[in-house]
């Protein structure tokens, strides 16, 4: 997917957080939006995203030579975040099974087989209201990579992971790329360093 920002500002009351940012991102490209904390990188990305409006500005998105709209990104494109709710009452296969239901996996891959990816088969008829953040947060990022979709956002994907679940997580992202367009928001290397652009906010 292809995505034009055209002079997108964002401001809460009277503070601009960001002003005036244009930025095209190729289709298959991925982008790493860098900057200190309260600069803005996880406003800029629900924008992205349509889950936020900009105070001023426009974006364009394009998938295969047809332009989308913003009401209609939310279809095509995944999404993981610290702040991000899970349905604990869920076992673990029961929430990918349920997340599945409504989202086409990559490269077709089936619940069974995402939980041995995840290296969670000993959990999978656990509650997640009882995982560790560090479980939870790898779920929340196996939700994103792998369902099937041309844009994929991740803010901040290695919180609360471990050395053994960040490598899992750069595993997944130079397996499963599949020439989607990929916007991380980050301040950790570790995280981003696969990206190809880079845009700081002040």
């Amino acid at each position: 997917m292809k995505i034009c920002l055209n002079n997108i500002s964002k401001r809460y009351q009277q503070n601009w957080i960001f002003k005036d940012l244009s930025l095209e991102i190729q289709d298959g490209s991925s982008l790493a939006i860098l900057g200190n904390n309260g600069s803005g990188k996880s406003s800029l990305l629900r924008i992205i995203a349509s889950m936020q409006s900009a105070t001023k500005g426009a974006i364009t998105y394009t998938h295969q030579q047809e332009q989308i709209e913003p009401n209609a990104i939310y279809n095509m494109l995944s999404y993981a975040a610290v702040g991000m709710q899970l349905i604990e009452e869920f076992t673990l296969s029961e929430l990918l099974s349920f997340h599945f239901s409504f989202k086409k996996s990559i490269n077709q891959l089936r619940v069974e087989e995402i939980i041995t990816i995840l290296d969670m088969k000993n959990v999978q008829s656990k509650l997640v209201g009882d995982f560790s953040s560090g479980m939870k947060q790898r779920v929340k990022l196996a939700q994103a990579i792998f369902t099937d979709a041309p844009l994929l956002l991740l803010d901040e994907p290695c919180s609360n992971l471990d050395k053994h679940g960040i490598a899992q997580y750069q595993e997944w992202i130079a397996t499963y790329q599949n020439n989607r367009t990929i916007i991380i928001a980050s301040n950790d290397v570790n995280e981003y360093s696969f990206c190809k652009q880079q845009i700081v906010l002040a």
